[in-house]
């Protein structure tokens, strides 16, 4: 594993071995700063459990204001006020240097030091609202620690000071000179698959393929000879936000976007749905129709997805990895890089364009990474550009660089970085607050995130039931105090409102989260539930640098949802719901589905032979109008199709018993509990076996289960990608409170 880092080396270190960086099982201490690595990065997370087993003297450390799945195995979790990173690591920086801990020979090979301490001593890390004996803890664990890695992910760069929190990182790692050594460096792991590979080829608006520099005379020279161009930008693109706006404003009349979905994921997600929307020409390349984005398409492109494609990935330790395909083009799809090559073509760049497989493509960009070595940059695989097809089909995992002369390598160590002096580069920073001040009118900060079974806006993840019976509802997380202050129930509706958009969640009570902040998943879209596309909430601030929005810090206030009914159903079929609330997912019999509205219909029936467009089925009904108690149930030839329960409040249901209903004979649904003597597996902890709660408790307690190890030997839970084992524990905590409390 190698490090990302602002200013690179020149030279290489001396450990040059493939496969020698495994600095997850070498470091003695992990620090995992906006990061949930147990859910978000569950492979990665299972190293560092396996190398902290191995060896039980290394420490994990999680600065994280949210108490997530991390926090299990940490040994200590820093629940630091949201944006307040900055001060954290200036107060670091600042410890380092009155622990006599600078490295005097590592610093001589970079500048800024002096000016950079300066500024970290000024700030003040009050505003972390940490205390100080965990302040003290924390520093004294990192400084007495010789072998640190600091993993930093989007919990770091979603914010409006998103480049000067990694600055602020970076600098305690070179202040130090814990970089590029076994065991030691900073470590940016990505929200995205290919992060590194995109960057690479120049997949941002302000860079050159192969790390070249847009705004550097020279580069732009020599890419624009190597591709007999005389039209290579001299200044940055639009980055995301500012595209959006200027979609907006009319400045940008058609776009083409690319499996993406910015239509739910970008702040201000409405304003950015109108834009696209409003746009005079919009082409999308995906690989369904069925996202927000598609459905605003002037020109649908089918695409090939990940497992039909062939190319190359990048992994975040420099480590080139041959993609094939493992399925059959379908229909009419067709590869990127075919249908941008063909629109080449018709734009009249007929030889330029010329291609006819990825092995070409890539020659191509191997031979252009040869000019980033000229220029002493850091990516360079020249020595793959004349490889031959056969070679390319069969290539094996490869670090880069690869050149005639070397491969792989570590940088950083030997104090040369790729900067032009040749040193590296500590950058002053200050704590700045988040954007959006809170106020009586939006009193809590919202943090936003990713769930453990869930991928992005779900246009893949959803369509799995196991997948989506983990947490099948949108929600918000509160804390318990905040909560009675409100008068939230468990399981109420809330909304959730900032100066940019609403949406409308259930509310989950925890103190997971502290007062006065509020955690919300960022999945859900217009195809699974219209009213909670938490980005509509976001104001699209960015980081001056980086172009990322500012995702973890809205202003938002929360009210109860005056919901005068609530609804669960299950159907065979696709329902077509029309409420104010309503959240779908996929299950093995066909679909689960939240409801709940601020009123009533007219007719329930009516209701729900629409809902389900079934009104020639066998129909099962019990009613009590009085106290607007109504259960439906539809069935053909004795087999359920669907089945839908109405009440004035939340309805306790076995709502993982009924999912399985729908096709079931003589389900006797209509009782809304399994009849007894069947079993109710409960909501499932354990996609990878379909384990539930229910089974999970049964047999802690009938075992007398002392560890997460044994639930796996006698259930599987927990035992293939290991993210439920933080829930297994609890799981196991809380049912030997339970036998103790007898």
């Amino acid at each position: 594993m190698a490090s990302s880092v602002a200013g690179h080396k020149r030279a290489f270190g001396t450990d040059t071995v493939p496969g020698s960086y495994e600095d997850f099982e070498l470091a003695d201490l992990v620090v995992l700063t906006g990061s949930n690595l147990a859910w978000a990065h569950p492979v990665l997370y299972q190293r560092l459990l396996a190398a902290k087993k191995a060896r039980p003297a290394m420490k994990i450390v999680v600065i994280d204001p949210r108490r997530t799945a991390s926090c299990d195995a940490a040994d200590m979790h820093l629940a630091l006020a949201p944006g307040s990173d900055v001060a954290l690591f200036n107060g670091l920086l600042a410890a380092i240097h009155q622990a006599g801990a600078v490295d005097a020979g590592f610093i001589a090979h970079v500048d800024g030091f002096d000016t950079t301490l300066e500024t970290a001593w000024a700030d003040s890390t009050t505003v972390t609202e940490l205390s100080p004996e965990e302040l003290t803890e924390f520093y004294r664990l990192w400084i007495k620690t010789e072998k640190v890695v600091t993993v930093y992910s989007q919990g770091v760069n979603q914010s409006s000071s998103g480049t000067d929190k990694v600055s602020a990182i970076l600098n305690c790692h070179l202040a130090t000179g814990r970089i590029g050594t076994p065991g030691c460096g900073p470590f940016s792991i990505t929200g995205q698959p290919n992060a590194m590979g995109g960057r690479e080829v120049g997949g941002l608006a302000n860079m050159l393929a192969c790390h070249l520099d847009l705004e550097n005379a020279e580069h732009r020279a020599a890419v624009g000879a190597f591709w007999d161009s005389d039209a290579i930008p001299n200044a940055p693109g639009l980055k995301a936000v500012d595209m959006f706006r200027a979609v907006a404003d009319g400045q940008i009349k058609a776009l083409w976007i690319i499996h993406t979905n910015p239509a739910v994921t970008m702040p201000d997600a409405d304003r950015v749905r109108e834009a696209i929307a409003d746009c005079d020409f919009v082409v999308v390349s995906d690989i369904t129709r069925c996202t927000d984005t598609a459905r605003l398409a002037d020109v649908l492109l089918p695409a090939t997805t990940w497992g039909e494609k062939s190319g190359t990935v990048t992994n975040s330790d420099r480590t080139i990895s041959r993609q094939c395909p493992g399925l059959p083009i379908p229909g009419e799809a067709r590869h990127d890089w075919d249908i941008l090559a063909a629109f080449g073509r018709t734009m009249g760049w007929v030889q330029d364009f010329d291609y006819r497989s990825p092995t070409e493509i890539f020659r191509e960009y191997a031979a252009l990474s040869g000019i980033s070595g000229k220029f002493d940059r850091d990516f360079d695989i020249s020595g793959l550009a004349d490889l031959s097809d056969a070679t390319y089909d069969t290539l094996s995992p490869r670090r880069w660089p690869i050149t005639p002369h070397r491969e792989g390598g570590r940088f950083f160590a030997d104090g040369g970085f790729f900067t032009p002096s040749g040193k590296g580069r500590m950058v002053p920073v200050s704590h700045r607050p988040p954007a959006a001040a809170l106020t009586a009118k939006r009193p809590f900060r919202l943090n936003t995130g990713r769930l453990r079974d869930q991928w992005h806006t779900m246009t893949r993840t959803a369509k799995s039931p196991r997948l989506s019976a983990h947490m099948p509802e949108p929600f918000l997380e509160i804390h318990p105090a905040d909560a009675a202050r409100l008068a939230l129930e468990p399981a109420a509706l809330v909304e959730v409102t900032s100066d940019h958009g609403r949406a409308i969640l259930r509310a989950l009570v925890s103190d997971a989260v502290r007062p006065g902040e509020v955690f919300a998943p960022m999945h859900w879209t217009g195809e699974t539930a219209p009213c909670a596309r938490i980005d509509a909430l976001v104001a699209p601030v960015t980081d001056p640098v980086s172009g990322q929005p500012e995702s973890k810090a809205a202003a938002v206030s929360v009210h109860p949802f005056q919901s005068r009914w609530h609804g669960f159903a299950v159907s065979r079929r696709t329902p077509t719901p029309n409420s104010e609330y309503w959240a779908l997912a996929r299950t093995n019999a066909g679909y689960r589905l939240e409801l709940a509205g601020a009123q009533r219909p007219d007719d329930w029936r009516i209701f729900a032979e629409s809902l389900f467009d079934l009104s020639d089925f066998e129909l099962q009904e019990l009613s009590d109008p009085a106290r607007n108690l109504h259960r439906f149930a539809f069935s053909q030839n004795g087999v359920l199709s669907a089945a839908l329960f109405i009440a004035p409040e939340p309805l306790a249901l076995s709502r993982d018993w009924l999912a399985h209903q729908p096709g079931e004979r003589d389900s006797r649904v209509l009782a809304g509990r399994a009849p007894r003597g069947l079993s109710d597996p409960g909501p499932q902890v354990c996609s990878c076996f379909s384990v539930g709660v229910n089974t999970i408790t049964q047999a802690i307690a009938e075992q007398a289960m002392t560890s997460v190890d044994d639930i796996g030997l006698a259930l599987g839970a927990g035992t293939n990608c290991g993210s439920c084992r933080a829930e297994l524990a609890r799981l196991l905590v809380s049912g030997q409170a339970c036998e103790a409390a007898q």
